[in-house]
């Protein structure tokens, strides 16, 4: 058994959904090749025992002692043997499952740590979680049901040469009846796989409704929009709903041949073997043996439908997750070897910004989206030419912006765990956590959870409010120290005390490193050493706050509409 989650998942084949399922497979082949050994073993003897009950009937018949105790000795044996088998098998094709599955969840993972922000600007939030969380079990149900599928085509051609080794009629029925069966279901396989297209894909709308609806959940309650939102993820649900009903007519007839046709399959052998036995051709140990044979084959039938089914599912799965492995950074990363730039200027060309190394600045935008997308580029999170003394971001190792630049989001992500692991973050050594912690006015904080900094936080840090999310967000900011800090809206809920508190203590925490604050606070405004007005993407003016307060009446429009007051 191999421990989970992988070292390293491998750089799949993303070719084709089959070539990506061919891929998962070579992953875990001697798993896979151990778990097709005890499944043919478990079709195996379940496949002997009729032979044997057969036999111990006929010894009955002819009231041979020896042989009734030889035989139901046999029959025990071939018992054992098959449970033995059946729980190594069923043991080893969850653990095909687990690491098939946890293997497709790690590449999803790492493919969504490798494109950061650039995955949800080229696919749904949702339809990424539904990849991960649904697809990957459909790819692992595929070499779950990959052991039986193999004992059931061992058992199958065994039980067909011996029964035309036996009987050529009997023989015949079953070799030339199985792959008329198997024929009757094929029709089915392709309408469902086109239904499960269209389910995966209203389920990951869905899904993606879901999670928008929950995570804005204040903001539509403060504008009461709930019924709106309601009635959109009714409509999303409906919409799932008739797919997966849609989807489960064909299953469901597909459930009913696996019944119908086997049972008539029965029904025929039998009765053939029953007149062959009228007249003698075979004894009554045969026509046993040959019930039984005929009534054991309907599980290897069953199981060649069902893997149909999850083949069918697993390759719709393998699809979607193919479209997200393949998704690249809309900036390239450059390639290695470059020399790393010295500190200097941080110039955005396309707005105008100019980040002077060592100072405080600031950033007032008229139009929230604008300083999104300002940020962003300062960040290599978006398309432009920043400029890092002189040096393009763009032609530099991905891995060396993110450790020279930090981007604070003005909705920063708290994970869940324990509190303290919110700072074991890569850092200068500069800025202790206590010192990191005064400095956003986050000390009151942990001071209010229950155990500190070891108390366990829930997913998005749920239990705590706005104000102290950024705060404690702020603080690992700080912990980590960057050359450059750009942080957008880092106080935009927090009271004016406490603001002004952080603007005073930033300053100090940052003292010699470089720092852009995206506000419109004159409370933050009045510690920047320089402070940039943008108005349509452009900054158009640039002084201190209160220079720009005096002489520029654009800045005071912004700074009085978005500050409440000077």
């Amino acid at each position: 058994m191999r421990n989970l989650p992988l070292t390293d998942p491998g750089t799949p084949d993303l070719r084709s959904a089959t070539r990506l399922m061919v891929w998962v497979g070579r992953g875990q082949r001697r798993i896979l090749l151990v778990s097709v050994g005890w499944g043919v073993l478990w079709m195996g003897f379940q496949a002997l025992i009729p032979g044997a009950l057969g036999a111990g009937i006929q010894a009955v018949t002819d009231q041979n002692e020896a042989g009734v105790w030889t035989w139901s000795a046999v029959v025990l044996a071939l018992g054992l043997l098959q449970a033995l088998a059946g729980v190594m098998r069923h043991r080893y094709a969850v653990t095909n499952w687990l690491t098939a599955a946890s293997r497709v969840q790690q590449l999803i993972v790492r493919q969504a740590a490798y494109l950061g922000g650039d995955l949800s600007a080229q696919i749904a939030t949702g339809e990424a979680a539904a990849a991960a969380a649904n697809d990957s079990a459909r790819i692992g149900n595929a070499f779950d049901v990959a052991a039986r599928f193999v004992g059931a085509v061992v058992a199958f051609i065994g039980i067909a040469v011996l029964l035309l080794y036996a009987n050529p009629i009997l023989g015949a029925v079953v070799v030339i009846g199985a792959p008329l069966l198997a024929l009757a279901i094929g029709p089915f396989v392709r309408p469902l796989e086109r239904r499960e297209r269209v389910q995966r894909e209203k389920l990951g709308r869905s899904t993606e409704l879901a999670a928008d609806t929950v995570a804005g959940l204040r903001v539509i309650r403060g504008i009461g929009g709930e019924e709106l939102f309601l009635d959109r993820f009714r409509r999303a649900s409906q919409a799932v709903l008739d797919a997966s009903v849609h989807t489960a007519r064909v299953k469901s007839t597909l459930d009913g041949l696996q019944v119908l046709l086997p049972g008539l399959y029965l029904v025929t052998v039998t009765w053939i073997g029953a007149r062959l036995a009228a007249e003698g051709t075979i004894t009554v140990g045969e026509l046993v043996a040959f019930y039984g044979y005929t009534a054991f084959l309907v599980l290897p039938l069953r199981t060649m439908t069902e893997a149909a089914q999850k083949w069918t599912a697993a390759k719709v799965a393998a699809a979607r997750v193919v479209t997200v492995l393949s998704l690249q950074r809309l900036i390239d990363p450059a390639v290695e070897g470059v020399r790393e730039p010295p500190a200097g200027a941080l110039v955005d060309p396309t707005s105008g910004l100019v980040v002077e190394p060592g100072l405080v600045t600031a950033v007032v935008a008229d139009d929230p989206d604008q300083a999104d997308r300002v940020s962003a580029r300062l960040g290599l999170f978006g398309e432009g030419e920043v400029t890092l003394a002189g040096t393009p971001l763009a032609t530099l190792p991905t891995e060396m912006v993110r450790r020279r630049i930090l981007v604070q989001d003005k909705d920063p992500m708290i994970l869940s765990g324990a509190a303290d692991s919110l700072f074991d973050v890569p850092g200068q050594g500069r800025v202790s956590v206590d010192d990191a912690l005064h400095a956003a006015s986050a000390v009151d904080v942990v001071e209010a959870l229950p155990e500190g900094l070891a108390t366990d936080l829930p997913e998005r840090g749920r239990s705590l409010s706005g104000g102290q999310r950024q705060r404690l967000a702020l603080a690992r900011s700080l912990v980590a120290d960057p050359d450059i800090l750009v942080l957008d809206e880092p106080t935009s809920a927090v009271d004016a005390h406490t603001e002004a508190r952080i603007g005073e203590r930033i300053k100090q925490a940052r003292d010699g490193r470089t720092t852009v604050i995206f506000t419109t606070s004159p409370l933050l405004l009045d510690h920047a050493d320089r402070v940039a007005l943008l108005l349509d993407g452009t900054v158009v003016a640039t002084g201190t706050h209160r220079q720009l307060l005096r002489d520029e009446p654009r800045y005071r429009e912004v700074v009085v509409r978005g500050g409440g007051g000077v």
